[in-house]
């Protein structure tokens, strides 16, 4: 089997896996052009540089879930008991993690990918996959802009994430996905358990 940067490729990607294929499965067959990257291709372009890239995974308290919950914010939907994330190691320490999330934007699936730097701030969000019409789909441009944000009242629609003109739901999809990801990266502090 090979290897990239530690993680056997083909391994199973945890619970974003798991509503991937349900997801597909339910929906039926999904066309090539709806998924983007591989968890793996998705890894390996946020983390160029990290010697290996260790699969963890935290099993959050009835506490930290809802320490997570009040820290996303009303409206996100935040369940999952069970957190698995990718960090990211060179020279034995962390560089950032890496999130999945796999949720329903309209009627149909997607998968992002959220990386958070040390600094506890995004570095970077990819779509793996996006089940909706092409057009709903959210440009890299307005991606970028949560590059630098940190969970707070800015990190809304409400605040200053622009809305995707036509593309309503997919604003408020990638929106939730990241509070609810910044607010379990928080909970489970990721880094801490490197050291």
């Amino acid at each position: 089997m090979a290897v990239l940067r530690g993680i056997p490729i083909g391994r199973s990607c945890g619970l974003a896996a798991v509503l991937w294929t349900a997801a597909g499965l339910a929906a039926g067959a999904a066309p090539l052009a709806a998924q983007t990257l591989t968890q793996d291709e998705a890894l390996a372009l946020a983390f160029p540089d990290a010697e290996r890239i260790e699969r963890r995974t935290a099993y959050l308290t009835a506490a930290q879930l809802a320490r997570a919950r009040a820290l996303a914010g009303e409206g996100v939907s935040v369940e999952s008991e069970i957190i698995t994330h990718y960090v990211a190691l060179r020279s034995g320490r962390p560089i950032g993690v890496a999130y999945f999330d796999a949720h329903r934007v309209r009627t149909m699936p997607e998968v992002l990918m959220v990386v958070v730097g040390t600094d506890h701030r995004i570095r970077r969000i990819e779509v793996l996959r996006f089940q909706e019409p092409p057009d709903y789909r959210p440009p890299q441009k307005w991606l970028e802009r949560f590059q630098g944000r940190v969970l707070d009242g800015d990190l809304s629609l409400k605040g200053t994430v622009p809305n995707l003109t036509g593309a309503t739901l997919t604003s408020g999809a990638v929106t939730g996905a990241t509070r609810r990801l910044l607010a379990l990266h928080s909970v489970i502090a990721p880094f801490e358990a490197s050291k």
